[in-house]
């Protein structure tokens, strides 16, 4: 009889990642033969610009297919310091920059070469689910701070400075916001970042994988930008996944001091290694490359998201603000707590008004505690506008079918 394997006591304090779970029971379903409308993948529906596969194609051609260094290659380094500079008008190295196998892999190399037992980090909540367990696997403690949505869903300075203790080391930043869109004005992030110059062992960590998805004439800036007396301690991670339509080639970038990319660096050394060879070259050719689909590419999330809040604020029980940016809405499902679904089940939560949708009307959504605030719900309006209208008429009629 084989003995039970014993598991690290790393992997029993993180939960599986929800977002995904959602995905994945809503493609069984539809492998299943069932009509489901799956509203939950933080992915675009567009296809990857010509210009970028055909630079994928000419270096597989080109047999650049063999390893490279472990945090990427100096032409995509340069193109990534052309970026930061171009766009954000921050000047970088291609020794302050590190390439990683997606954002969400940036994000751990840096917990795991930074955090130690006892260490705390500020997760403005409602937050992207994988911020909180990542820093459980590195040993650390998550200090989630509550947003709702009287703050528009985004961190006060008032509330950082009460979460800050001589034991935080990073502050998570994410604009605009997977789940909620909600994205910080440059006097926000200013407020932020006085306060952050008053404890100057806070690091600053922002998530800007959205900075181009941003409507109504809104003007991005990332905190370094804003205030650069913290340019010195703060990572600023990016990638190409969502404006450029390339979440399955796994490509994630940050810069940063030297001394914190050369320890994210000795993490990839052993183990990841280097992200993927021909993915890299089509990254240099996102970032240097025309950049002329991105204005239609907004056009349509725009539309898409007025669509969307117009369309939940008409759903009995719901209430959905208009975010700034990104492709999610993120409505407050509280008007329905209390009410019975039409199989007999109370709702008693958004997960069970997650799931009872699923099961009724066949939408399929990420419930609000996963994000860290129960009472909502997230939907990504990354699909088509047929499945959206769909999915409007599907919420609607369930909505009203509560009693």
């Amino acid at each position: 009889m084989a003995a039970d394997i014993q598991l690290s006591d790393a992997i029993s304090r993180v939960k599986p990642s929800a977002t995904i779970a959602v995905t994945t029971k809503a493609n069984e379903m539809k492998r299943a033969g069932e009509d489901v409308i799956g509203l939950g993948a933080g992915e675009p529906d567009f296809d990857t610009p010509e210009n970028i596969k055909e630079a994928a194609i000419r270096a597989i051609r080109e047999g650049k297919t063999k390893y490279t260094p472990s945090d990427g290659i100096p032409e995509l380094k340069e193109a990534i310091c052309g970026k930061f500079a171009r766009e954000n008008g921050l000047a970088y190295k291609p020794s302050q920059v590190n390439v990683s196998p997606g954002g969400k892999a940036v994000i751990f190399n840096a917990f795991m070469a930074t955090l130690n037992p006892g260490d705390e980090v500020v997760i403005p909540a409602p937050f992207w689910v994988s911020y909180p367990e990542m820093v459980l696997l590195a040993g650390a403690t998550p200090v989630t701070v509550i947003c709702g949505p009287n703050a528009n869903y985004k961190l006060t300075a008032e509330q950082l400075e009460a979460a800050i203790t001589p034991r935080t080391k990073w502050l998570i930043l994410n604009s605009p916001s997977n789940p909620t869109g909600a994205a910080y004005t440059r006097a926000e992030l200013k407020a932020l970042a006085n306060v952050l110059l008053r404890h100057p062992h806070v690091w600053v960590l922002t998530d800007d994988m959205y900075e181009h998805l941003v409507y109504d004439g809104f003007e991005y800036s990332t905190i370094a930008q804003v205030e650069p007396a913290l340019y010195d301690r703060t990572l600023t991670m990016n990638g190409v996944s969502k404006a450029y339509a390339m979440t399955g080639w796994r490509i994630g970038y940050a810069a940063g001091p030297e001394k914190l990319i050369g320890a994210m660096r000795k993490v990839m050394d052993q183990s990841t290694s280097n992200p993927c060879s021909i993915s890299q070259w089509a990254s240099v050719e996102a970032l240097n490359g025309t950049q002329d689909f991105l204005p239609g590419f907004r056009a349509a999330y725009q539309a898409r998201r007025n669509f969307m809040v117009e369309g939940l604020n008409q759903a009995a029980g719901l209430h959905c603000p208009k975010p700034e940016g990104a492709f999610y809405v993120y409505p407050s499902c509280a008007g329905t707590i209390g009410k019975t679904a039409p199989s007999g089940t109370l709702i008693d939560s958004d997960k069970t008004f997650a799931s009872e949708l699923l099961v009724s009307e066949k939408v399929a959504i990420v419930f609000g505690e996963a994000f860290g605030l129960p009472g909502t719900f997230r939907i990504s309006y990354a699909t088509s506008d047929a499945a959206l209208k769909e999915a409007l008429v599907r919420i609607q009629r369930f909505c009203a079918s509560l009693t």
